[in-house]
């Protein structure tokens, strides 16, 4: 199994924009905390949040690539089910989410994305963020529009209510903040 250290440096030889390696260790961290509150493996599920959006810089201008090509790069590293979660997390590459961690990764990817964005409106950035106030910025259409929230919604479909959610994402950030520049 590959560790949360080799996942981190394989993202880093990837990846330059260090704002998309923050992204993916959000995501990790979150996908930790779900994999923690399902009973499943959390380094597992981690390092497919780490690893989901590897292929960045590398799928060109073609979108519907990306994630295929994610899963091509992590293929030897990781057993098949979290190959799929990574290929899956991208539904334009013609393969829909069907499990509950290909479902996690979608959820979670798309939350990250609202928790930076409500962080960097607030002095203390993570610090002190209650899950309330994402429940109150996924009401405000014109707030983080990019970020699909019917992604984050689809929490509940696996049997995670969304204001738990909330609070499992925040938590999870909130124990990466040093790392991801949100402290």
């Amino acid at each position: 199994m590959i560790t949360r250290e080799e996942c981190i440096d394989l993202v880093k030889r990837n990846v330059k924009n260090r704002n998309l390696v923050n992204h993916m260790i959000a995501v990790g961290a979150i996908m930790r905390g779900m994999a923690e509150r399902f009973g499943e493996d959390q380094d597992l599920w981690e390092a497919v949040g780490i690893l989901h959006d590897v292929d960045y810089e590398a799928f060109g201008d073609d979108f519907s690539r990306h994630g295929a090509v994610s899963a091509d790069m992590v293929q030897d590293l990781l057993p098949e089910e979290a190959v799929n979660a990574v290929r899956r997390h991208n539904p334009l590459t013609g393969h829909e989410p069907e499990t509950r961690f290909d479902i996690s990764l979608l959820a979670a990817d798309g939350i990250s994305g609202m928790i930076v964005a409500n962080a960097l409106v607030r002095p203390t950035k993570l610090d002190g963020m209650k899950a309330k106030s994402i429940k109150k910025r996924m009401k405000d259409k014109s707030f983080a529009r990019q970020v699909n929230r019917e992604n984050i919604m689809r929490c509940e479909e696996i049997g995670l209510p969304f204001s738990e959610f909330a609070q499992i994402a925040v938590k999870a950030m909130q124990g990466v903040a040093d790392e991801i520049g949100m402290s």
